[in-house]
């Protein structure tokens, strides 16, 4: 039997897994460009002004090709679960981030109240558990135009599967847990 078209003549699957795992990684590794320190360097110290871990940075800015202008905070990461006043840990760690930090707020909670929090740029009212998914597309995407930039831009940070999906809906650059973010070892690497 002949490959079809778009068949890259590589192993089959009929091949070991350890040789599969091997050509992909060296195919993979003979890919990526090997970069001058002063960019790792560059983007080192943009991780830091994120709050991110470097990994976690790299691996978004990679996937994206972009770099990161913002993050959609669901307000279950932000710990707002009975009040909007943003807790003293979540808060510090947010008065750090160079970058825009708008919030998702889930009801009962409201935004314009959230959106006193000196940390937060701008607070709006999260999709509902209820809304079908092209709704809550619509919504997010709105959002998001609304800030006259790219999705693939912006991070989604949240704490349940229904804010995972709000990054897919979005086309956002990713999600990442609160506790990954806000529990993050800040040391590089």
């Amino acid at each position: 039997m002949t490959p079809g078209i778009g068949h890259n003549n590589g192993p089959t699957s009929e091949a070991g897994e350890s040789w599969r795992r091997f050509a992909w990684t060296r195919a993979r590794a003979d890919l990526l460009p090997t970069l001058p320190i002063e960019v790792v360097r560059l983007r080192v110290r943009r991780a830091q002004a994120l709050g991110l871990p470097y990994k976690t940075y790299a691996s978004v800015r990679a996937s994206t090709g972009h770099d990161l202008i913002g993050f959609l905070f669901s307000s279950n990461a932000l710990a707002l679960l009975r009040s909007e006043a943003l807790p003293q840990d979540r808060a510090a760690k947010l008065a750090t981030v160079q970058a825009a930090r708008h919030a998702l707020v889930h009801r009962p909670l409201l935004p314009d109240r959230v959106a006193l929090n000196p940390q937060i740029d701008a607070a709006h009212a999260a999709p509902r558990f209820a809304e079908s998914w092209s709704a809550m597309r619509d919504t997010l995407r709105d959002l998001i135009v609304s800030t006259g930039s790219p999705a693939d831009r912006w991070l989604v940070v949240g704490e349940t599967a229904f804010e995972r999906d709000w990054a897919e809906a979005a086309k956002a650059a990713g999600f990442l847990s609160g506790e990954a973010y806000f529990g993050a070892d800040r040391r590089v690497g």
